[in-house]
C-alpha cells in the first residue's frame, strides 16, 4: 500500500489590531437525493418542469392526505452514510419541525432531529500532497424541501411554486473542524465528488441539487485546542449561519467577509450576535436575515403521521455489498498500479466519468502513464477546447486506446500520434486501419533512415563540424532528419546513427 500518511493543514490566521484570530467553520449540506419520486409522494421530481406541475395533493397539504416513505430515498441515505464511514442507526424517526412560510403549505417541515437514520462518520479532505484534514461528520438526516417564493414576476404580488416541496433531501452536518475558507470549498468538492461516485446525488450546484449552509466563528489562537480537549464549546466564538450557498468561489468569499465582519464586531468591544444571514455576491458581503432560533422555537415532535423507521442489518450489508469504488481507493490503486502520480490520478479521479474512461484506454492500450498522459492532456486539453464533457468526446476509449497500441508497439511516433488523433476527432475512424491506409507508420528500417541520415550529413559539412566541436547540436541532425522522412523515421534509431555517424 502507499503511504498514506499526511499533516493537517494551518488553520486561516486573520491579523486584527489587538492580535491573531484563528477561523472556525462548520457546514451542514443539503443534498438532493437522486431518485425520481418526492420523499413523502410519487410526484417528479424533474428539475424545470412548469411551476407547480409535480405536486401530489400531500405536496400541497390537501386534508386527509397522509405521507408515505419513498424506501429508496432510505436506501441512497445508507448509501451515503456507508460512503463515509458513518455509523447507521437501524432505528430512526421522522419529526415535524413547524414554521409557517407561504412556500410550505403544510406548515411544517417533515425531518429528522433526535433520530437520524445516518450517525458519525468522516471525509477526508486532500489540501495538497500529504496535507489533508479529517473532517468529522456529526450526523446525517432526511428530510423534505419546501417550495420556491418568487418574487420578481410583478410589483405587487409574489408567486408560490410548490415543485420542490417534498424533494428529498440528505442533511449532512459536520463538526467544526474546517478551519479556513479553502478548505471548505475543498470539502464541499469532496463530498460532491463521493455523492456522484455513490450516485445518491448528482451535485449540480446551479440547480441548487447541492447547496451549503455554513457556519463561521472566529477565536484566539489556543483557544480551538482546548475545545478539541474538552469538546466545550465556550472555547468557540459566537457563530453566525451563512444560508444557501451553492458555489464554491461564494463560499470562500462570504466565510473571509464574514470572518473579518466579526472581528471588527469584536476588537471594538461589541458582541457577535448569533444569527442567520445571507451573501450577497454583488456587494460581496453577508447581511443579516433573522436571529438564530434555537429548536424549541420550532416546536419539534414526532410525526404522528409516520411510525418510527425500523431497518434491517441484513438490508445494510445488502447495500454494502453494491457499493462502488469510491475515489481515494481508486486513486491509490491508480497511483500503485499504473505508477501514476497523485496528480494524474487527483485529476482522472475526479469525475467517475473520468476514471471509467481513462480504465477503457488502459484496457485497449495496455500502457497506465502513457493512457494518462493521453487522457490528461491531449484529450482533457482539447475537450477543455472545444467546451464539450467526456461523454460527448468524438474519441472514444477503443480508438484512445488503439492509438497508444500504436506507439507503444513502435508503429507509429509521437508526433504522428497527435496527426492520428486529429484525424479520428474530426473524421472518426479506426487507428491501425487509418495509419495503414494512409502511410502513416513509423519507418523502422534501418537502412533507409541510415541513407536519410548521410545526406542530411553530406550536405550540411560546416553543421557536421560545429556538432563534432559541441555534441548539443547533433540535435539539429535529429530534427533534419525526421523532417525529410515526415516524421515517420523511429526518433531513437535516428538518434543513434547522428551521434554514429558524428563520431559522438
Amino acid at each position: 500500500m502507499l503511504d498514506l500518511s499526511f499533516e493537517a493543514p494551518k488553520p486561516k490566521v486573520i491579523a486584527g489590531a489587538t492580535g491573531d484570530w484563528e477561523l472556525v467553520i462548520g457546514m451542514e449540506i443539503h443534498a438532493q437525493i437522486s431518485t425520481q419520486a418526492k420523499l413523502f409522494s410519487g410526484a417528479s421530481t424533474t428539475f424545470g418542469a412548469e411551476p407547480n406541475s409535480n405536486v401530489a395533493f400531500v405536496d400541497a397539504a390537501m386534508p386527509g392526505m397522509l405521507p408515505v416513505v419513498n424506501e429508496f430515498c432510505l436506501e441512497q441515505a445508507v448509501r451515503t452514510g456507508l460512503g463515509l464511514k458513518a455509523a447507521i442507526n437501524l432505528r430512526s424517526a421522522f419529526d415535524r419541525k413547524n414554521y409557517f412560510y407561504p412556500d410550505n403549505p403544510q406548515g411544517y417541515q417533515i425531518s429528522q432531529l433526535y433520530h437520524p437514520i445516518v450517525g458519525e462518520g468522516e471525509v477526508l479532505v486532500e489540501m495538497g500532497p500529504g496535507v489533508a484534514r479529517v473532517v468529522r461528520i456529526e450526523r446525517i438526516h432526511v428530510e423534505q424541501d419546501a417550495g420556491k417564493s418568487i418574487h420578481d414576476m410583478d410589483p405587487n404580488m409574489s408567486f408560490i411554486d410548490l415543485n420542490r416541496t417534498g424533494v428529498p433531501l440528505m442533511e449532512i452536518v459536520s463538526r467544526p473542524d474546517i478551519r479556513g475558507p479553502e478548505e471548505a470549498a475543498a470539502y464541499v468538492g469532496k463530498l460532491r465528488q463521493i455523492l456522484r461516485y455513490l450516485g445518491t446525488c448528482d451535485g449540480n450546484m446551479q440547480n441548487g441539487n447541492l447547496r451549503a449552509d455554513v457556519n463561521v466563528s472566529v477565536c484566539r489562537p489556543g483557544q480551538y485546542e482546548k475545545y478539541q480537549e474538552t469538546q466545550d464549546f465556550s472555547h468557540l466564538g459566537t457563530r453566525c449561519e451563512i444560508k444557501n450557498m451553492n458555489s464554491m468561489r461564494f463560499i470562500q468569499q462570504a466565510i473571509d467577509y464574514e470572518a473579518r465582519r466579526q472581528i471588527a464586531i469584536l476588537e471594538d468591544g461589541g458582541k457577535v450576535d448569533q444569527e442567520t444571514r445571507l451573501y450577497d455576491p454583488d456587494k460581496g458581503e453577508t447581511r443579516s436575515m433573522r436571529s438564530k432560533e434555537e429548536a424549541q422555537d420550532y416546536r419539534y415532535f414526532p410525526d404522528p403521521d409516520l411510525l418510527p423507521l425500523e431497518i434491517e442489518q441484513g438490508w445494510v450489508d445488502d447495500i454494502a455489498a453494491t457499493m462502488p469504488e469510491l475515489p481515494d481507493a481508486k486513486k491509490t490503486r491508480f497511483m500503485e498500479g499504473f505508477g501514476l502520480t497523485d496528480y494524474d490520478a487527483s485529476v482522472l479521479t475526479a469525475e467517475v466519468e473520468n476514471a471509467d474512461f481513462f480504465e477503457a484506454v488502459v484496457a485497449v492500450g495496455e500502457d497506465g502513464k502513457l493512457a494518462a498522459n493521453w487522457v490528461i492532456n491531449e484529450l482533457f486539453g482539447r475537450l477543455k477546447k472545444e467546451g464539450q464533457e467526456i461523454g460527448e468526446s468524438p474519441v472514444s476509449p477503443a480508438q484512445l486506446g488503439g492509438v497508444i497500441k500504436l506507439i507503444k508497439s513502435g508503429d507509429i511516433s509521437g508526433k504522428i500520434a497527435k496527426d492520428l488523433f486529429e484525424i479520428l476527432w474530426t473524421e472518426g475512424g479506426e487507428p491501425a486501419a487509418i495509419v495503414e491506409e494512409r502511410g502513416m507508420k513509423q519507418v523502422t528500417d534501418t537502412g533507409a533512415i541510415e541513407k536519410a541520415v548521410d545526406e542530411i550529413i553530406a550536405a550540411n559539412p560546416a553543421q557536421v563540424e560545429k556538432a563534432q566541436q559541441n555534441p548539443k547540436l547533433a540535435g539539429w541532425f535529429v530534427g533534419q532528419v525526421m523532417k525529410s522522412t515526415g516524421g515517420k523515421a523511429n526518433p531513437a534509431a535516428v538518434n543513434a546513427l547522428v551521434m554514429a555517424k558524428l563520431g559522438l
